[in-house]
């Protein structure tokens, strides 16, 4: 009989909130249709895609994520029961995780996508100490890259298994967004989230120490840090060299990707990076701090960099001189799909 798996997720594409949702989504689309692994998802429902098979979708109502959380693990334990196995992701995985592997004879197996030290400047004692729990009670761990399962060991002292996640790829419609926008020199680009995490203000220290005066950083994305960012280029006399884009729907990113002659991923903690490999597989070069994708790739397709603004000028201005094409081996969800049944049946043999 195939292992039957029971996955925990948030989101699912196209109502996502992060690479998490993607690679959930993803491991879905790959793994329901095969004979050997029997798969199933529970969502909230307000994300869940309707008349899927295998997917159940749940109610979490209103309140604050701990409450939805908690309306989620009932009905995610009651799904467990006749599961071989309970996969979880993340923090949010603690509480509807526990609730199942305490009422079920199951291997639970969570997958730490990021911790909330990747996340935040000043993690939440809260979530801290739930990724604590996680890393005692879980059965077994999964890292998405090499960067993540040390961390994991440095900070909660455990061991774990990595699966890298897949390469995502954008689609291209031809439009010149460099035109569009009115830009001469060349395009920076950079999209995801305005947080503390993504190290955009030494992004932007950093493009006010580049020696040459023709670049142009398009920002995509928007957060809590926008209007801060804002001010800071007004301070530092660069607000002529930035475009604040906001949110750029997924169909328009690959325009965006291809016509910049540069990706840059400043961010201090890069457990994957899912918008490095999108970058990639438009054709535009990376300058990044470390990153999990990166431990995949030649060096001369991610100019890895450190979290400072110097150190990021100078990535830029060598990326710029590149002129060789980019070559790399695509990753391929079905290799992740394949990783992830051969992990399944491993559990459950030593189990």
């Amino acid at each position: 009989m195939p292992p039957k798996v029971l996955m925990l997720g948030w989101g699912f594409p196209p109502n996502i909130t992060g690479g998490l949702d993607t690679v959930v989504g993803e491991l879905y689309e790959q793994l329901e249709p095969r004979d050997d692994v029997e798969f199933e998802l529970v969502l909230p429902e307000e994300y869940a895609p309707e008349d899927r098979e295998g997917i159940h979708g749940v109610s979490t109502g209103q309140g604050d994520i701990i409450t939805r959380i908690g309306r989620l693990a009932g009905e995610f334990a009651e799904h467990a029961e006749d599961a071989d196995i309970i996969h979880t992701n993340d923090w949010f995985g603690y509480n509807p995780g526990s609730r199942a592997a305490s009422t079920t004879d199951v291997e639970w197996i969570t997958t730490f996508h990021s911790l909330s030290a990747d996340r935040n400047v000043n993690p939440p004692t809260r979530e801290v100490q739930t990724e604590q729990r996680l890393a005692n009670r879980s059965d077994h761990l999964v890292a998405v890259s090499e960067f993540t399962r040390e961390r994991i060991q440095e900070q909660y002292d455990a061991d774990s298994s990595v699966i890298y996640n897949g390469f995502s790829s954008v689609e291209t419609t031809g439009r010149d967004l460099k035109e569009e926008l009115d830009i001469d020199g060349k395009m920076l680009f950079f999209v995801g989230r305005h947080t503390d995490q993504k190290g955009l203000s030494y992004l932007l220290y950093g493009l006010s120490k580049c020696q040459r005066d023709d670049l142009t950083l398009v920002l995509g994305g928007k957060g809590h840090l926008t209007d801060q960012l804002q001010k800071f280029a007004e301070l530092l006399d660069i607000e002529d060299q930035i475009i604040f884009e906001g949110f750029l729907p997924q169909e328009e990113l690959g325009d965006y990707y291809a016509s910049a002659d540069l990706f840059v991923s400043p961010s201090l903690a890069e457990p994957f990076g899912i918008t490095i490999v999108e970058s990639l597989s438009a054709g535009t070069r990376v300058v990044a701090c470390r990153s999990g994708a990166a431990e995949l790739l030649p060096e001369d397709c991610v100019i890895e960099v450190e979290p400072n603004s110097q150190s990021i000028a100078d990535g830029i201005e060598y990326a710029l001189s590149l002129d060789s094409p980019i070559e790399y081996e695509e990753r391929t969800w079905e290799d992740v799909a394949d990783e992830h049944v051969e992990f399944y049946n491993e559990v459950l043999e030593e189990n």
